[in-house]
């Protein structure tokens, strides 16, 4: 979570949201993002779907059974259709995103036992270093 509160870091600095992701295979980092989407002119440049997209490519494969995703944020809805398709067996997060969040909204598909055609809901874990990944997302950028 701590790299991910550098990337968020980094995000914030070049006016982006502050959030950032990497993806866990064990004990190695296999991909990582920092939130994108003015930067690259990109709406689904999240920080977890970058992160989700650089592990594909480390694995050269779009099943990432087995592997953690970490992100100061909770997925949102968008991001947690590509979680889900990925096959992540885990999500850890800093702070609840709100009205479009994943785990905790009225629209749960990170957590939704019955959606049909993805993997099986991810362990949620939620609050880990929430006090510091609020800090960042309050930091502005001057």
């Amino acid at each position: 979570m701590r790299r991910c509160l550098e990337l968020a870091a980094r995000a914030a600095a070049g006016g982006e949201t502050a959030v950032g992701a990497v993806v866990v295979r064990g004990e190695s980092v296999i991909g990582e993002g920092a939130e994108g989407s003015r930067r690259l002119l990109d709406p689904s440049a999240h920080a977890e779907v970058l992160a989700l997209r650089a592990a594909c490519q480390h694995e050269g494969s779009l099943d990432l059974a087995g592997c953690d995703l970490y992100t100061t944020v909770e997925p949102c809805v968008l991001c947690s259709l590509a979680i889900r398709r990925t096959g992540i067996v885990q999500v850890v997060y800093g702070v609840a995103a709100g009205q479009l969040g994943g785990a905790t909204s009225q629209y749960r598909l990170l957590t939704d036992g019955v959606l049909t055609g993805y993997a099986a809901p991810p362990r949620i874990v939620a609050g880990v270093l929430a006090q510091q990944c609020l800090e960042v997302l309050r930091r502005r950028v001057r």
